[in-house]
């Protein structure tokens, strides 16, 4: 079995020094040459490190070249970010030096590119609230959202499975309530915004009230993912 905290240390290594052959791996962590190339394996089949022969710069004795590893894109991309930290760290002074309203404005402004693209997306959606709720989750889902819309008796709800900003808008709602105006604005009606992510629930859930057609029977049943 890998041991997760010599490959972190490994990775960290190779991310300080970017690039490293297994006996200065080894030496760096106090292990043996051959320990640490049983991670570097795991970590090349992976796709997390890839290998080449170190450039020779003079007089060579004789075995093989040695090897040095360097982390994969995909290995850097898996690895924390700040930018959660950042953002939320660029709100606070947002609010601090121009109030709350100004945190709002930056909100609305920063969900405008998406209202733009989803609105193209939508363009042959029709006028139908419902109709164009599912029209919206399909387009949520391609801007990474995970959405789905369903009918239900009061109407129809649109949900995303996952929220890009669920950390910053745990501090500052107005991220929500901006998406939810956007989300208004697109399906044509007034919405309710009945749980977030952000808020510590698994999904966060719209409610779409139905078009009143005299008459009409809220009979159909639709899911989009």
């Amino acid at each position: 079995m890998i041991d997760v905290r010599t490959r972190d240390r490994v990775t960290e290594l190779l991310l300080q020094q970017g690039s490293a052959t297994a006996t200065e791996l080894g030496l760096a962590l106090g292990l043996s040459p051959a320990g640490v190339r049983r991670h570097l394996d795991a970590m090349l089949a992976e796709g997390l490190v890839e290998s080449r022969e170190r450039p020779d710069r003079g007089r060579r004795g004789r075995g093989r070249p040695a090897r040095v590893f360097t982390l994969t894109d995909a290995a850097r991309e898996a690895l924390p970010h700040t930018y959660d930290g950042l953002a939320t760290a660029a709100l606070r002074w947002i609010a601090d030096h121009g109030g709350q309203e100004e945190v709002a404005a930056f909100a609305a402004a920063q969900v405008e590119s998406l209202e733009e693209r989803c609105r193209a997306a939508m363009a042959e959606a029709g006028d139908d609230p419902l109709a164009r709720a599912e029209a919206l989750a399909k387009a949520l889902t391609a801007e990474g959202y995970a959405a789905g819309a369903s009918t239900i008796a009061t109407g129809g709800q649109l949900c995303q499975h996952h929220c890009p900003v669920a950390h910053v808008a745990a501090e500052f709602s107005q991220l929500c309530e901006a998406e939810t105006q956007v989300i208004s604005r697109l399906v044509g009606t007034h919405v309710q915004r009945l749980a977030t992510i952000a808020n510590g629930d698994g999904v966060c859930t719209t409610h779409i009230p139905a078009p009143v057609h005299p008459g009409a029977r809220p009979d159909r049943q639709r899911n989009v993912r």
